[in-house]
């Protein structure tokens, strides 16, 4: 008999809506504070690297480029792409060289390497992303 009010009282402790509408609220909890978390790096990427800012400022003038000669919305896409694409690779290269610099303080040819492979990761990305802004703003002049 005891086993059985056992299983019962857990089976209710399972079922419960308080505990389930908890824990629901504590996975929303998490779920917002990765957000900011994730805010929070980009605030610290963007504060702190300089090719951070270069690369918003080609962001502002090739939006005012895609409105003022009225890309379609494939180009659009292509334009967003590129933005996020590089911008992204510039993020994990900051977090990459800042990683390395932790764990390597002193100079290291193999943290070098790494970092300059990083580096060149960016520069592909921003290379592919100048093609594809030539190939959709070329047309309009």
């Amino acid at each position: 008999m005891a086993t059985t009010n056992i299983k019962t009282s857990a089976m209710r402790s399972e079922n419960d809506p308080v505990k389930e509408h908890e824990h629901s609220k504590n996975k929303l909890i998490k779920f917002l504070k990765s957000f900011f978390y994730a805010a929070k790096g980009i605030i610290s990427f963007l504060r702190a690297e300089r090719n951070g800012w270069i690369h918003c400022c080609a962001i502002v003038v090739v939006t005012i480029a895609g409105f003022y000669f009225n890309i379609n919305r494939m180009e659009w896409i292509a334009v967003l792409f590129c933005f996020g694409s590089v911008l992204a690779a510039e993020a994990f290269n900051t977090a990459i060289e800042r990683l390395v610099n932790l764990v390597s303080p002193q100079r290291n040819p193999v943290a070098g390497d790494v970092k300059d492979v990083a580096a060149g990761a960016v520069l592909i990305c921003a290379i592919t992303a100048a093609i594809i802004g030539l190939l959709i703003f070329i047309p309009y002049f």
